[in-house]
């Protein structure tokens, strides 16, 4: 048998990339430094799957930002508003940067490509843009030349990974109205045969075209772009062998049409889908080879070898050895890179997990326990037998509070319109009232501070002082501009899910866990191991103390429970909806603290709600009832004057917009800006009834817009939902700007408010 790997993280183990591209961008490296970063990365990835014995090594995997954006890049597929880089003598990485983040200088100020998450990840990438008269050609060598430097490496285990050209297209949009998108399938398919056809000639012998959309419900137009796209590929591609990727959900309907494409081979997930092997196999043709994606790649537990074995064993004894690859479900850039790295954890819990690297050693050690090495089937089975029978996973009295919910548990008393009616005569806030999603700027400042006090070099005293004075500092400025609901800036969190998982029981931390979240961004998911729990208050003390530093109303800032779990390493033991409950009652009470502590706005972020909805609309009603109900069992209980905010951040929302209603959420805020306003159409087309904040400003970029664009965006919003639910927002949490940025734009967009309040004023008086 075969092994193969998909993808690589490709952020380094120290993140290396991450630091080279900041340095890039803020000017204290050039060009020849980053990519000397970026090709001792790549060699390194290469490296360790040449030495972990993998048949088929993939390259063209490495981003500087978003592998779907180096797809637009090299496809042509360039936004129009960005020519005036290329005439101003800008370079191709320049053009490219300005594509992810904007482009403010030189006398120019373009805005970014719209960001979402990839299918059901917490990756994002820059979504594709189309128009009825898009042309496509090859306008970028980033793929062959990395090609050309792994060949040098791994020679012919050298595996071209492109973003399929069906599943290009459906991951973008279209920019103007007259069109589908699934239309340019004609003028992009010879594209890809020349891009194919001239990686074949460098001597390339396997290429991989990931086209998860196979996994996804399909229409009938959509199955025939997939049957024309590779049906034009096999005719005038000679000497390749191909490989389609799919991942992330079973083939289901589309499997006849998948297993029948004139590829060579065909990779599924048996991690989310084990149960669409029967059908694969009893549909797959004589020709074609089997990949079966046996090893989560999107988890850090280690695998159960014997359940994977009896899949293998399926597949070979339908398929034969030579016709079987044994691979991750899918790529590895959605795991930590190594555990090796983790010296100071339990070493108990330790034994059940597995990171990137370890990953690839599962894959060869499943081909040589098929080829009789029993030792390490034993093995593997006392560490999985250790989990199971654990006591540091099971807390009775956590599953006795999940057994015991009731009706009572999962809703408010009292139905918005009067709650509304009693929090506007608490607050007394104005029309189109501003505030910003919670945290401001985290400064190398702080962050050394927090470093500092890990270590032992400040007392517990010193370091709380510290962040006093900067929430104080947060709270006069906030005051000074005139924004109307405050937040404390969150200046002694580390992350939105890392600072609740560090003060919750069954969670654990890494030291080196980092993944791919974005761009530089990246994040270092907690792993829950266990049943949670809520042994203490979390955020009260803070909450309170910047309270007593205004006059004016100060939001206490919670992660909701379903974002908790989409972004954190999750035990794969029982069902993800027990694990999500668990969390919600830690965070009801923590909710009911703040309120007994005296503060009246609470926010409940939800941003990965519409993340963890399952790719197929079938399994989507029972994801939506247990996400919601999870985050109502958070509010519940609260007095009606107790104002309960939630954030959700890169949705698309009009197949959910009932559900995200039936969340009872006094405030909702949401990123629109990047999209103009139009995710609002779904609020508008349903009459969401509650109050809403659509994003005016895109936190994502450096940019800073200006107050006549927010004004513009505000006057979208209020021509869609009655300007008396409108709130005033940036579309995300301030974090990873910089504070010269983030001052100027929230002042601008204080006075777009304003300015939205005198259009009101005049217009009520005409």
């Amino acid at each position: 048998m075969l092994t193969q790997n998909l993808g690589y993280p490709r952020i380094g183990s120290q993140r290396q990339l991450k630091k080279a591209c900041e340095q890039y961008w803020a000017g204290k490296i050039g060009l020849e430094e980053l990519n000397q970063v970026a090709q001792k990365i790549k060699k390194e990835n290469w490296q360790i799957q040449l030495d972990a014995g993998l048949d088929l090594i993939p390259c063209n995997d490495f981003s500087f930002y978003d592998q779907t954006l180096d797809m637009s890049l090299l496809l042509g597929a360039i936004p129009q508003r960005y020519s005036s880089l290329l005439s101003k003598g800008k370079d191709e990485l320049d053009l490219y940067f300005a594509m992810a983040r904007g482009y403010q200088k030189d006398g120019l100020d373009i805005t970014a490509m719209e960001m979402t998450k990839w299918l059901d990840t917490n990756y994002h990438y820059l979504v594709p843009e189309f128009t009825a008269g898009q042309e496509f050609r090859i306008s970028n060598e980033k793929t062959f030349a990395e090609y050309s430097d792994a060949r040098q490496i791994l020679g012919h285990k050298a595996k071209p990974v492109l973003v399929g050209p069906v599943s290009y297209l459906l991951s973008g949009k279209e920019k103007e109205e007259g069109f589908e998108r699934i239309d340019l399938i004609k003028k992009l398919v010879p594209v890809y045969v020349d891009i194919i056809n001239r990686l074949g000639d460098a001597g390339a012998e396997w290429i991989q075209l990931d086209e998860p959309y196979l996994a996804l419900d399909l229409s009938k137009k959509e199955k025939e772009a997939f049957e024309f796209a590779y049906n034009s590929i096999a005719g005038q591609v000679k000497g390749v062998e191909l490989l389609v990727a799919t991942y992330f959900e079973g083939l289901l309907d589309n499997t006849a049409l998948a297993v029948n494409l004139p590829v060579q081979a065909l990779h599924i997930d048996l991690v989310r889908a084990p149960e669409q092997l029967e059908e694969v196999l009893a549909l797959i043709p004589d020709t074609l080879q089997l990949s079966v994606g046996v090893i989560d790649g999107r988890n850090v537990w280690k695998n159960d070898y014997e359940k994977s074995l009896g899949l293998i064993s399926k597949a070979v004894e339908k398929l034969g050895t030579d016709r079987v690859v044994i691979a991750p479900s899918c790529s590895l850039l959605h795991s930590p890179i190594d555990l090796d790295l983790e010296t100071t954890l339990d070493p108990e819990i330790r034994n059940w997990m597995a990171f990137a690297r370890q990953k690839l050693n599962e894959v060869r050690e499943l081909k040589l326990i098929g080829e009789g090495n029993h030792d390490l089937l034993e093995a593997n089975k006392k560490a999985i037998e250790s989990r199971r029978s654990s006591q540091k996973v099971h807390k009775q009295a956590v599953k006795d509070r999940i057994a015991a919910i009731t009706e009572a548990d999962t809703s408010r008393t009292t139905a918005f319109p009067v709650r509304q009616q009693i929090q506007r005569g608490r607050f007394n806030l104005p029309s189109f009232p501003t505030t910003t999603i919670g945290s401001f700027p985290q400064t190398d400042d702080i962050r050394q501070l927090r470093a500092r006090f890990k270590k032992g070099d400040l007392t517990a005293e010193q370091y709380e002082k510290s962040i006093e004075q900067a929430t104080i500092d947060a709270i006069r400025w906030q005051e000074e501009i005139g924004l109307d609901v405050l937040v404390h800036g969150e200046f002694e969190r580390n992350d939105m899910v890392e600072y609740f998982g560090e003060q919750l029981e069954g969670f654990l931390f890494t030291k080196n866990g980092w993944v791919q979240s974005y761009g530089s961004r990246c994040v270092k998911p907690p792993v829950i191991y266990g049943d949670v729990s809520r042994p203490k208050d979390m955020t009260v003390r803070w909450s309170k103390f910047a309270a007593a530093q205004t006059d004016q109303p100060m939001k206490g800032m919670l992660t909701g429970p379903v974002t908790i779990l989409q972004w954190s390493f999750v035990r794969d033991d029982q069902p993800r909806d027990v694990t999500t409950n668990q969390i919600a009652f830690a965070i009801h009470d923590e909710v009911l603290a703040l309120e007994a502590a005296g503060i009246g706005i609470i926010q409940i972020d939800e941003a990965a709600i519409r993340e963890g909805l399952p790719l197929r609309k079938s399994k989507r009603p029972h994801y939506l009832d247990w996400a919601v109900r999870a985050f109502r069992i958070t509010a519940s209980g609260v007095q009606d004057r107790t104002q309960i905010h939630t954030h959700m951040c890169y949705s698309e929302f009009n197949d959910i917009i009932e559900h995200i209603a039936a969340m009872d959420a006094d405030v909702i805020t949401i990123e629109t800006s990047r999209s103009q306003m139009e995710l609002l159409q779904a609020f508008a087309h349903f009459e969401y009834p509650n109050e809403i904040g659509p994003g005016v400003y895109d936190i994502h970029s450096p940019r800073v817009p200006g107050t006549e664009e927010m004004t513009s965006l505000l006057a979208k919003a209020a021509s869609l939902l009655p300007a008396r639910n409108l709130w005033v927002n940036p579309d995300c949490g301030l974090k990873t700007r910089k504070w010269p940025e983030t001052k100027a734009a929230l002042e601008n967009m204080v006075a777009a408010a304003r300015q939205a309040r005198e259009q009101i004023s005049t217009e009520s008086t005409i």
